[in-house]
């Protein structure tokens, strides 16, 4: 049986994440911390300082030899545990072989067309997605990665072998816009970006759109340079930005008009996008 790893969320059924019904699958962890992430619980691992034990109305969690345990049953999901978490991490944790996922998984066929895996950023379970793709290829099951692609994809030949492609988030262009939203900068995105066009592994490329917090423009432009005269064959998923679920700075921060997120298609399908979708 393969290493386990933690997995936050499983969701089923979604029209979301990919073509068709899928099942989504949320991987705890992740090496970037966005400002705007609609999902921050997702970023690290618990520390089992124990606040979200004291918290809980349900008596659903516990500290056992040094870690916070999750009694299912007992959860109301009333989500006290993360509003009170300030190390940005769940306590819902199930830790999962790719086996014991890939059952829970199989019980959904044959409603999905195949599944999603994100985050956090899943790409840092590179072994653990090879194991589970390789299974679900075995029953015919399609297999998206969402990433925000600051793993080098070249590493991983196997994984993306079996791979149906890559769903890869361009969260700015400009350098100095990456670091200030995330952290890091975004080299090894745009690298991933023009790789994943080449090997005809892109699904979809995205780009949240925010008021004065990043460049979507430049980076709609950006992107069509990089893949050029595959243009006509990349998806773009122009992305508003909400406020839903994010903390911190960006907490309040307003979400772009109407009359931006049309300006900045119009600009995508004249640079020749062969499918531009805002959501």
């Amino acid at each position: 049986m393969s290493a386990h790893v933690p997995v936050n969320n499983i969701i089923p059924f979604s029209l979301v994440d990919g073509p068709g019904a899928r099942c989504s699958i949320f991987l705890q962890g992740c090496n970037i911390h966005c400002v705007y992430c609609h999902n921050p619980e997702t970023q690290r691992l618990c520390v089992a300082c124990g606040e979200c034990v004291r918290a809980c109305p349900a008596h659903a969690l516990a500290i056992d030899a040094g870690a916070v345990t999750w009694d299912a049953d007992a959860c109301c999901a009333c989500d006290t545990c993360i509003g009170t978490c300030r190390h940005r991490s769940s306590p819902r944790i199930r830790h999962l072989s790719a086996e014991e996922l890939f059952a829970e998984v199989r019980g959904y066929m044959p409603f999905i067309r195949g599944i999603t895996t994100s985050g956090g950023e899943c790409m840092l379970y590179p072994e653990f997605l090879r194991g589970l793709f390789a299974l679900c290829k075995g029953v015919g099951l399609g297999r998206l990665i969402d990433s925000n692609g600051t793993v080098d994809f070249a590493r991983h030949e196997e994984l993306l072998s079996l791979a149906d492609g890559v769903m890869l988030d361009v969260k700015a262009w400009d350098d100095d816009w990456f670091v200030r939203l995330t952290g890091t900068d975004g080299v090894t995105v745009r690298k991933n970006l023009a790789q994943l066009s080449v090997a005809g592994k892109l699904a979809e490329v995205r780009v949240i759109v925010t008021e004065g917090r990043n460049d979507p423009e430049d980076a709609v432009r950006g992107i069509a340079a990089t893949v050029g005269s595959r243009v006509g064959s990349t998806r773009l998923r122009l992305m508003r930005f909400r406020r839903f679920g994010v903390r911190g700075e960006m907490a309040n921060a307003p979400s772009p008009t109407d009359a931006r997120m049309a300006s900045i298609e119009r600009e995508a399908r004249g640079l020749g996008f062969g499918e531009v979708v805002v959501s």
